[in-house]
């Protein structure tokens, strides 16, 4: 397989599409209605995709228990966080025989999604970043692009063709006015040139090439390679791999944490997590969590880590000081994709 540098297919449009969907996931029923408790006032919220309940729950860190639980699109996977805090972005991503096209737009205030964003020809959206400007960066797997989306007005700014077998996960580095894609079909990380809306490069990192996570320099990219099973670092700027670790059966989410110097990576198949040390480039320790770990998230003040267990139905609480687990939080059903909102 070819990966010379090469202009990509880019799609410019204008169109305009949002659904309006007043009211929805804000009624007095169980989990999948919206139900809330006086426990929102807490000062921080984790929230965490439900791809097989179609939800978003929105989680009181403090209690670690669920306040609401949004509905969204069918089988979403994904979710980001606006830049003011106020909306969560969730990729509608489907099944086999009903793939999405979809961006939930869910209001955090009022609990409930307000519109939907439509992707026209682009089925199956997955990964979504948020830009600096605050517009969307969101892959689709189905037309195999990588879209700029203006979540105000639902509008898709532009579409790169990335040329590659399932563009699942997106990272925005705004200092070099780039996105990265992992792909994992074509083992491969997609750099764009965000002003030229034109490939740059294919950067080879291994097989099954899924999760992807922007070092603080903002010039570095830590990618898993679930087929592979390892980690590879990416240097953007060059375009080029830079060093790369076995971590496990099945890697398959990075989360950097320590200032950059460290990296929580989800097995799997081993049905644990390991914390790499990024400066002596080897795994340190691992940890038991739950069946299928997949989503990770650490929190601002990187006390704690959360990881999304898809066979369990539970994400685990993990105190990073201690490297214990410290309990569990209970949401919807495979749990997947997760964010934090202070």
């Amino acid at each position: 397989m070819s990966f010379e540098r090469r202009p990509a297919s880019v799609l410019l449009l204008s169109l305009v599409v949002i659904t309006p969907l007043w009211g929805c996931g804000s009624g007095d029923g169980g989990a999948g209605g919206g139900s809330v408790s006086e426990e929102t006032d807490a000062p921080a919220r984790l929230l965490v995709v439900n791809k097989s309940s179609n939800t978003l729950s929105i989680v009181n860190p403090g209690t670690r228990s669920e306040v609401a639980a949004v509905e969204v699109g069918y089988a979403p996977h994904e979710v980001a966080v606006s830049r003011d805090g106020r909306f969560a972005y969730v990729t509608d991503y489907g099944v086999g025989s009903r793939p999405g096209n979809t961006v939930s737009v869910v209001d955090l205030t009022r609990r409930e999604r307000v519109r939907a964003i439509d992707l026209w020809q682009n089925p199956r959206p997955h990964g979504i970043d948020v830009a600096p400007d605050g517009t969307l960066w969101v892959t689709t797997e189905g037309s195999g692009r990588v879209l700029q989306v203006d979540p105000e007005s639902g509008r898709i700014l532009q579409g790169v063709q990335t040329e590659q077998r399932t563009t699942h996960m997106v990272v925005v580095a705004p200092e070099l006015d780039r996105v990265a894609t992992a792909n994992i079909g074509s083992g491969t990380v997609t750099i764009v040139d965000t002003e030229e809306a034109r490939v740059i490069s294919h950067v080879p990192t291994g097989a099954g090439a899924e999760g992807i996570d922007l070092l603080p320099d903002g010039r570095h990219a830590l990618v898993t390679n679930r087929d592979a099973g390892t980690l590879t670092e990416v240097d953007l700027r060059r375009g080029r791999v830079t060093r790369s670790l076995a971590v496990g059966e099945v890697p398959i989410r990075v989360r950097a944490w320590g200032a950059g110097r460290r990296a929580l990576v989800s097995d799997a198949g081993g049905n644990e997590i390991a914390d790499i040390d990024l400066e002596a480039w080897r795994v340190e320790r691992r940890l038991e969590v739950g069946a299928v770990p997949v989503g990770i998230l650490v929190t601002p003040d990187e006390r704690w880590a959360y990881v999304a267990n898809t066979r369990d139905d539970r994400v685990t609480v993990v105190d990073l000081a201690a490297w214990s687990v410290a309990g569990e939080v209970v949401a919807g059903d495979e749990p997947d994709g997760m964010a934090w909102v202070r």
